[in-house]
């Protein structure tokens, strides 16, 4: 039996039924900018973010022994207020609100890192900074990640975890364009994929799963000259089958949407995420940040597990 793991993604473009998410784009959008000269400074700007990076301690030489310790990936979508007659407005979290999770999160101790940087400290023991490391990741691509959470996570001296839909969100929405992704990539910002068009994984045949998700890969290396690492599950739905063709696409692991922190323990192509929902106060995501890791995540299967 395929177990399918998740709840929520996007109200726009998709319902959700009984913990279920169904994807049903409703358009296919992509952006057709060329790629950026290599003499343009906004490389300068990527070079100085990862020095940066360096000088907080999140880059730079391994410890030695592998990383032990457990890490928070929440999990955001539109940073907007939910428009009028929305059917699923907890998608939305409106920008203040936004903001003030953030300096909350700085203020407890937290610091962002990237699903990169976490694995070099799995794996190689490389520091991950003073403090509390957290990943801020945001799937799909909306548009408003980048007017909106972009310059709270500027102004934090943070970076987050763009999961890149190549096309299909919604026009009331809109998606990225490719000189706004490569903004999000000189600020530091790490650039991973959804696939193409948020297809459920496990109903495609096998020249379909491979189209969503090695050629994609392969299309945002080639747009956007980063390495694409990780991929993250649309809907949170995957099985055998889909982890495989993951695997084979050289992607270094993968994310969920079952509730729980990220631990070095578990298995790379089945990281647990923090759903972040419209309404949730600052002091609430503290609480769940920390309640969550209180209570270890039951685990999450799929056939032949």
């Amino acid at each position: 039996m395929v177990v399918v793991v998740g709840v929520v993604l996007l109200g726009d473009l998709w319902g959700i039924q009984a913990g279920t998410t169904e994807v049903q784009p409703q358009t296919a959008t992509s952006h057709t900018l060329s790629a950026r000269p290599a003499s343009d400074p906004r490389r300068r700007d990527r070079e100085r973010a990862r020095s940066t990076a360096a000088t907080n301690g999140t880059t730079g030489r391994a410890g030695g022994l592998p990383g032990k310790q457990s890490v928070p990936i929440l999990m955001y979508h539109v940073i907007a207020a939910p428009p009028p007659g929305a059917p699923f407005p907890g998608l939305y979290v409106i920008p203040s609100e936004f903001a003030a999770q953030m300096q909350a999160l700085k203020n407890a101790g937290w610091h962002a890192v990237t699903l990169d940087q976490l694995q070099d400290y799995w794996q190689r023991g490389v520091p991950l900074g003073v403090g509390k490391p957290i990943v801020v990741s945001f799937d799909n691509g909306y548009q408003s990640q980048y007017t909106q959470a972009l310059p709270v996570m500027r102004r934090l001296g943070w970076v987050g975890d763009e999961n890149l839909q190549l096309t299909g969100l919604p026009p009331s929405q809109g998606g990225l364009s490719q000189a706004q992704v490569r903004e999000l990539i000189d600020a530091g910002w790490e650039l991973d994929t959804q696939g193409f068009s948020h297809a459920d994984l496990i109903t495609l045949d096998p020249e379909e799963l491979h189209y969503q998700v090695a050629v994609a890969r392969s299309t945002v290396q080639q747009r956007y000259h980063v390495p694409v690492n990780w991929f993250c599950y649309p809907s949170g739905h995957y099985d055998a089958t889909v982890i495989a063709a993951v695997k084979g696409a050289g992607y270094t692991g993968s994310t969920t949407v079952v509730p729980g922190w990220a631990s070095p323990a578990e298995d790379r192509y089945r990281l647990h995420r923090l759903r972040v929902l419209g309404g949730t106060s600052p002091a609430a995501l503290l609480a769940l940040v920390a309640d969550t890791k209180a209570d270890p995540p039951a685990p999450s299967s799929y056939d032949g597990a």
